[in-house]
């Protein structure tokens, strides 16, 4: 089997007398889907900001493709796309503003435009981010973690707030992703 692109060991958080994440351990490796479920409270937030070198654990560590996410945040950033569950985008920016922007960040960034391709919103290039409904918001926040070319991809709560039609092209891009080779963890509170 391929090496783990991702292991957690005994990760453990609190705040004050609340346990959020009490010793949480996994392993997800290229071309797995990794899912993080429980309700609202359960910890699965804190769980993913610790593994992205987000959030400090109080016990435990994670590595991201061998690099320690608290020690080495940088090799750890140049290797996670991550949506985070309360994103927000410039109102006054466009799609493809944004798009252009975040790709400014990254040395070899997907071209804007096949991103946009990919995640239908060639149409919507010129809009405003407030103006796009929840399933385009959605695909470009997927679009937005994907544009440095990740190794893992982390999704919290992805299909949150999403019609049924726009939950299942999610999904397929979700898919898709992992039969490129991906490493993906999502957290969600779907069985």
């Amino acid at each position: 089997m391929n090496e783990a692109k991702v292991v957690a060991r005994g990760l453990t958080k609190r705040y004050g007398d609340v346990l959020a994440a009490d010793g949480v351990s996994l392993q997800v490796h290229a071309g797995e889907i990794m899912g993080v479920v429980g309700p609202n409270g359960a910890g699965k937030t804190t769980t993913l900001e610790m593994m992205e070198g987000l959030r400090k654990p109080d016990a435990g560590t994670c590595t991201i493709c061998g690099f320690d996410s608290v020690r080495q945040h940088r090799a750890v950033r140049e290797r996670i796309g991550l949506t985070l569950q309360s994103a927000q985008l410039p109102g006054e920016l466009t799609v493809i503003e944004v798009l252009r922007l975040y790709a400014s960040f990254y040395e070899n960034p997907v071209p804007v435009g096949d991103l946009m391709h990919q995640f239908g919103l060639v149409e919507k290039a010129k809009t405003r981010i407030p103006l796009l409904s929840g399933g385009q918001k959605q695909r470009l926040a997927l679009a937005l973690a994907l544009i440095g070319r990740p190794e893992v991809i982390f999704l919290d709560e992805p299909t949150t707030g999403l019609d049924p039609q726009s939950r299942r092209n999610l999904w397929d891009a979700i898919v898709q992703l992992r039969d490129e080779g991906r490493a993906i963890i999502l957290s969600t509170q779907d069985r």
